[in-house]
């Protein structure tokens, strides 16, 4: 047996003894019982959901007797909260905005509806894992309905929507909708495909690296076993545009091939082709979109954190995490007016981001610590972003608005395009914007016509420099001044004057409308500079070293991330961040748990058919 045999020997006997730790877990399990039910009716009445969602802070709100404390209601925090929950523990979740529910909330204006960052998820249909998990969390009370099968269209130039390609649900369709538009480019195509699977095959190495004790883990990244053993770690050091030049020549196809990168917020030189190829197998199957909007995630997580003992509070600024003398996390001090409000628990979870957890809120002694340096070394800020909220007059049928997502870009060298715009000064940036991602939450919602009668609404989002506004940081939200106002408004202008070409029914129809900058995201979702996927996802975030660093547990003990950081990016990334985070404090293999829960759930729905 030669050396390097022996070491793949050597390590899969650690490996095998590793898991086994999961395998005899000694926590108790939340998925212990199927938690669906039938779900009840829509619940529209405000001031019940007012209730839920807007609950406001106050000493004499926190719970006796707390087993831990979550920093942040994102799907991250409430999720690791709920599955705690399940387990027995009573929790507190603390919220700095006034709504509940981080990129999950919904807010209105003038009487209009607005997502403030789930647009649309992928994997929800029946027969999937992260729809069975999902379920147990919302108990079945959540709903969620497909999108059309042509979920995405991509622009390249400017807006004409026959024009458009039209991105298709279905792996069969999804490719044979690029062979029909470019029927020279099938050996391309067919490399694509297959690349894009072995990447999605190769996943779950990462959640090896999430699992094993860090030594272990950094003993397997250095072996140099990992891209052998896994496609996403051999992919991962490769960027998007590298792989894409290599397989066509084609720029209208090397577009099209890179067109979801702004779902993960990094251009194709600067992306790993693996982060891409899981955002590509996420949407392969289809979209989704949760009925009622995206305030339901948090509507039906919370009751169940609230009947455990726990509560889930919102303008509850967390001003530091506590340490003991032993320099161990035990509790939080809250902002209320004047005064700090301290709150003690055996564990803390941070579902702030890692740059908040760890520049923010931790004590300097704590922050200097060698490993969190090492992991603050490993990342850095992901670019920010500028949203225009639109309030239209019309149902979405009367002014002929879709459910299909645009993604619109200025040209087809996605990377040039996107450099000239990032590095424009500040007095240029507007004239050089160049991608814009259109959505209409009023069309993908059955529920909407119902419950906003003759109103319609559209969302745009695209990219920002946080430097470009970050003059106005230390001004009172609302109260930025003229200057502010008006570098937001020729950015408004420059995406409505597209926005029209590709809507050209709603120019006279517009009732409200409003630009959020990086710092409208730096004051709502508390995101440091304005970022809306926390830490940079790109080709550095992607190896397995990164990795292995970024997991829940922390140098400060009884202290724990969660959330999309310790995972990837996004509402899925930011929910197995939770469970990763569940089971390193509940001391077993979450997944595994949820996974036996399923299968044990099949089988009796499999005998009650056969009797």
């Amino acid at each position: 047996m030669g050396p390097f045999a022996l070491l793949a020997f050597g390590l899969g006997l650690l490996l095998f003894f590793a898991l086994l730790r999961w395998v005899r877990a000694r926590g108790p399990n939340p998925f212990a019982a199927d938690a669906r039910r039938p779900p009840a009716p829509l619940v529209t009445d405000k001031a019940a959901r007012r209730a839920v969602l807007k609950a406001v802070f106050s000493a004499d709100k926190v719970p006796a007797g707390l087993d831990a404390i979550v920093i942040g209601s994102g799907i991250g925090g409430l999720a690791v909260a709920v599955l705690l929950a399940k387990a027995g523990r009573r929790v507190l979740v603390l919220e700095q905005h006034g709504k509940l529910g981080g990129c999950c909330h919904t807010f209105s204006e003038k009487g209009f509806e607005f997502d403030a960052g789930i647009h649309y998820v992928g994997e929800m249909h029946e027969s999937r894992m992260m729809r069975f998990i999902v379920d147990q969390l919302t108990e079945g009370q959540l709903e969620w309905v497909p999108m059309p099968a042509a979920y995405d269209a991509v622009v390249l130039g400017e807006p004409k929507r026959s024009r458009a390609h039209h991105v298709l649900t279905g792996r069969k369709e999804y490719f044979d909708g690029l062979r029909k538009r470019f029927p020279g480019e099938t050996g391309a195509i067919d490399e694509l495909e297959q690349l894009t699977q072995s990447v999605r095959g190769g996943l779950k190495a990462v959640g090896v690296l999430k699992l094993l004790p860090l030594p272990l883990a950094r003993l397997l990244c250095r072996s140099g076993l990992l891209p052998w053993l896994s496609p996403f770690c051999r992919m991962a050091s490769r960027s998007l545009k590298d792989v894409v030049d290599g397989l066509t020549a084609n720029a209208e196809l090397r577009a099209i091939f890179s067109y979801i990168f702004p779902t993960y917020g990094v251009p194709p030189s600067k992306a790993s082709f693996s982060m891409h190829g899981i955002l590509v197998n996420h949407y392969l199957y289809g979209a989704w979109y949760p009925k009622g909007g995206s305030g339901e995630i948090a509507f039906h997580t919370i009751p169940i954190i609230q009947r455990a003992g726990g509560n889930v509070l919102g303008r509850a600024p967390v001003q530091s995490i506590l340490l003991d003398s032993q320099g161990r996390a035990c509790g939080v001090s809250v902002k209320k007016g004047q005064d700090l409000v301290k709150i003690f628990a055996s564990t803390i979870i941070s579902d702030a981001g890692l740059f908040n957890t760890y520049e923010r809120l931790l004590p300097a002694e704590a922050r200097a610590l060698p490993e969190i340096q090492s992991q603050l070394g490993m990342v850095k800020h992901g670019d920010a972003s500028f949203s225009v909220f639109v309030g239209l007059t019309g149902s979405s049928q009367e002014l002929g608005l879709e459910a299909t997502n645009y993604f619109v870009y200025l040209g087809n060298d996605l990377d040039e395009i996107m450099n000239r715009y990032l590095t424009s000064s500040r007095d240029e940036a507007a004239k050089n914007i160049p991608f814009l991602f259109v959505t209409c939450p009023s069309a993908k919602d059955p529920t909407w016509e119902t419950r906003h009668p003759g109103k319609s609404t559209l969302a745009i989002v695209t990219f920002a420099k946080y430097e470009w506004f970050e003059e106005w940081k230390d001004e009172q939200v609302n109260k930025r001044g003229d200057a502010y106002e008006d570098l937001k408004k020729t950015f408004v202008d420059a995406v409505m004057e597209v926005v029209f070409k590709l809507y050209p029914n709603i120019e006279d129809k517009i009732e409200y409308i409003s630009g959020g900058s990086p710092l409208t995201n730096q004051h709502y979702i508390a995101s440091p500079r304005g970022e809306i996927y926390g830490v940079d996802h790109d080709i550095a975030r992607t190896q397995a070293e990164a990795i292995a660093a970024m997991r829940p547990q922390t140098a400060v003990p009884n202290l724990y991330l969660t959330g999309q950081d310790v995972f990837m990016c996004g509402f899925m990334g930011a929910l197995h961040g939770a469970l990763f985070c569940a089971s390193a404090v509940l001391n077993r293999n979450v997944h595994l748990d949820a996974l036996r829960l399923r299968k044990r759930t099949r089988a009796t729905t499999n005998d009650k058919k056969r009797d």
